[in-house]
């Protein structure tokens, strides 16, 4: 199994930025690709950045491109979420998702990120 930590959340202005991490543990050789998705209240959880542990393909939500990077540091199990130029819409909880080859796929616990106008 798979274990997801994600941390960084907080409380911004509106323009600012913050930096989310999402630290992979356990059986880790078998992530295939690492995502994180936003849940905001009353609404679905949805995809926001997506980035493959092999190769450097990642994809974004419309909503966030050109303003949010994913990156990944395989060697220590690592996505981060780089989300700048924040807007009051971004405020959700975001989650990390680990898909893995032959083993369930996980989430994090989620963290707060709560954007202020």
């Amino acid at each position: 199994q798979v274990q997801l930590v994600e941390s960084g959340g907080g409380l911004v202005q509106a323009g600012g930025s913050l930096r989310l991490s999402c630290a992979a543990s356990g059986l880790t050789f078998s992530i295939s690709s690492m995502a994180w998705y936003r849940q905001a209240p009353g609404k679905e959880r949805e995809f926001v950045a997506r980035t493959f542990w092999s190769g450097s393909s990642t994809y974004y939500a419309d909503s966030v491109k050109g303003r949010f990077t994913i990156s990944k540091d395989t060697a220590k199990n690592t996505v981060h979420l780089q989300m700048n130029s924040l807007k009051p819409d971004d405020t959700a909880v975001y989650y990390c998702y680990a898909v893995s080859a032959n083993l369930p796929n996980v989430w994090g616990q989620g963290t707060q990120v709560t954007v202020s106008s």
